[in-house]
């Protein structure tokens, strides 16, 4: 399932890294921060995802199979030792790399996959156990979800980027499940965002306080650590 974002507030799974380094107001971190600037990143927000889906969307075919091998190559590396862990990563939908191959190796080195699903609108994603071949059913959007997969917390999350910045946060599609998801986790997880380096690197997603940074993001380009700012 590819829709965990947040422009809805939900609370940290963990303290952010790197928040500290920025200005709560300037940035829009702040709860009580101006409401027309919330409502102004909201409208930017909104076009931007627009902007750079269609973006994706338009990578030829080949192109995107060319840079689907240097992504799994990257996740490894992010990654590391599959054996023993559970990584979960979301069905390709609206031009996503297809991470379908990097779950079966992590099948393949010991661990297990999972794919999340949507329970319910403004509730966490639940994760369900997935296997190459295993029945599959529609869920929100279409998308295929495991049918009768048990229910798992996963180690590792694999979270698709619309747009990230290099301080890791992550713009996705604005529904409110993916901070939501891992705020409502019993521990802090691994979280490695996926996306296309030249269509989803932006400046800054305008972070608020409900969102969460990445421990990473890996792209074709390789993996974007998050860092300060060039002048902090």
């Amino acid at each position: 399932m590819s829709d965990p974002n947040d422009d809805a507030p939900s609370g940290f799974a963990s303290p952010p890294c790197f928040m500290h380094e920025v200005d709560p107001l300037y940035a829009g971190l702040a709860r009580d921060a101006d409401p027309r600037q919330r409502a102004d990143v909201m409208r930017w927000r909104k076009a931007e995802r627009e902007r750079l889906i269609a973006a994706r969307l338009a990578i030829r075919g080949t192109e995107r199979e060319a840079r689907a091998g240097r992504i799994d190559a990257g996740l490894e590396e992010a990654v590391g030792d599959a054996r023993g862990l559970t990584v979960s990563a979301c069905w390709p939908f609206k031009g996503e790399p297809d991470l379908r191959p990097f779950l079966k190796g992590v099948i393949a080195r010991g661990g297990r996959a999972a794919l999340p699903v949507v329970v319910a609108r403004g509730q966490p994603l639940v994760f369900r156990l997935w296997t190459p071949g295993a029945r599959l059913e529609r869920g929100v959007w279409n998308i295929p979800i495991p049918a009768d997969g048990a229910e798992v917390v996963p180690d590792v999350v694999l979270a698709p980027v619309v747009g990230f910045d290099p301080l890791c946060y992550r713009l996705g599609y604005g529904g409110g499940f993916f901070d939501r998801t891992l705020a409502a986790m019993p521990s802090r997880r691994r979280v490695v965002g996926v996306g296309y380096a030249e269509e989803a690197a932006i400046p800054t997603i305008y972070p608020q306080w409900h969102d969460v940074p990445m421990d990473a993001i890996v792209t074709e380009a390789g993996i974007v650590r998050p860092r300060a700012d060039e002048g902090a």
